[in-house]
């Protein structure tokens, strides 16, 4: 299969199934009431006990099948588990319409205090990686390492590529969209995101690209996906032009958790000139290039970001002093939240509801 060229489903066979969420082999998919939303968790059992809890975090327009690749590659190194953001995959909108990154890093940690899985290996991605920094800079004691795929972090000059993505943050634009694109399939709709988000769409298989068609006849019925998709790209947009210590590159220079950077250089959506700045901004950062990736290096090349991940997972156990069990919260330990304000300042140990923006 060329490059450019992607596999046809019948519409037929599209309609006919797709009116569940696809739970992959192995996967198990469950609901989270938490205050003021609820959260649709992808889950893999460990192949032993006492593996160390990952959550993956997935970026605007995805879910957590978007981490479903990759996971299966982790079984033995840690108990991984996938969000679906409010108003994404199969979790309903949040109760106050807030899509905001605070909003939705409000909702992952709210997720981790609940489940009391932390302190975790968080991955994100895109989105997922803007909000995956904002919870490592906020609540340090709920993050053990940080790995972020193409994360969507501030550029002052955006890829022509990117602009439609973010128009949808303009009022008025997405239902305007919706107007123009009425004529248009779910089919013709994946293969506009495939080429834009995947480096060589030629890699997508047909079963992958027949599953995101059905995913996407899926979403495209529900009443408030293009409110989620545009409230979501606004929130995004007005966190770049947060300033001070809510910007996103003042709390990434705050991440204490041991980072891994990929980037793609056929990213059409996150520059990959961003990479270097993004290597110096981490205190504690390794960077990783994939010259052929796009903007999804976790579903492109699932074996290079595990090799990454299990090397990143390597060294923060190696560094884990003898003794620290890592218990999240406990006074003294590691990224411990006591005495450590949103804004880094010694304050009262920040929560949830501490963030804004």
């Amino acid at each position: 299969m060329s490059s450019t060229d992607l596999p046809s489903v019948p519409p037929a066979t599209v309609l006919s199934e797709a009116a569940a969420v696809r739970v992959a082999e192995g996967e198990r998919l469950r609901s989270v009431q938490l205050p003021g939303v609820t959260l649709s968790v992808r889950s893999r059992p460990p192949v032993r006990e006492g593996l160390p809890p990952a959550l993956h975090i997935h970026g605007l327009g995805g879910s957590s099948q978007n981490w479903s690749t990759l996971m299966p590659l982790l079984d033995d190194a840690v108990h991984s588990e996938a969000v679906d953001l409010p108003g994404f995959g199969d979790s309903p909108p949040p109760d106050d319409g807030n899509y905001s990154i605070s909003a939705h890093a409000r909702a992952v940690i709210r997720y981790l205090d609940t489940a009391g899985r932390g302190p975790v290996h968080l991955l994100g991605n895109s989105l997922g990686g803007a909000v995956a920094t904002r919870v490592a800079a906020v609540r340090p004691d709920l993050v053990r390492t940080l790995t972020l795929v193409s994360p969507a972090l501030p550029e002052l000059r955006v890829q022509r590529t990117a602009v439609p993505t973010g128009l949808l943050a303009v009022p008025g634009v997405a239902p305007l969209f919706t107007r123009i694109t009425r004529g248009w399939t779910a089919e013709q709709r994946v293969r506009g995101v495939v080429a834009l988000c995947y480096g060589d769409p030629g890699q997508v298989t047909p079963e992958a690209f027949r599953h995101a068609v059905q995913e996407m006849e899926r979403r495209l019925r529900l009443p408030y996906f293009w409110d989620a998709m545009a409230r979501s790209a606004r929130g995004l947009v007005n966190a770049y032009t947060l300033g001070g210590q809510h910007g996103l590159w003042r709390q990434a220079e705050r991440v204490l958790a041991p980072t891994l950077l990929l980037y793609g250089g056929r990213d059409r959506l996150v520059g990959f000139r961003m990479a270097g700045r993004a290597a110096r901004a981490f205190r504690d950062s390794r960077l990783v290039t994939l010259p052929d990736a796009g903007h999804v290096a976790m579903m492109e090349y699932p074996e290079a970001v595990a090799a990454a991940f299990r090397e990143l997972l390597a060294d923060a156990t190696d560094s884990t002093p003898e003794g620290d069990t890592l218990e999240p919260g406990a006074k003294g330990a590691p990224g411990s939240a006591a005495g450590i304000a949103a804004d880094g300042t010694a304050d009262g140990g920040p929560t949830a509801d501490n963030l804004r923006g």
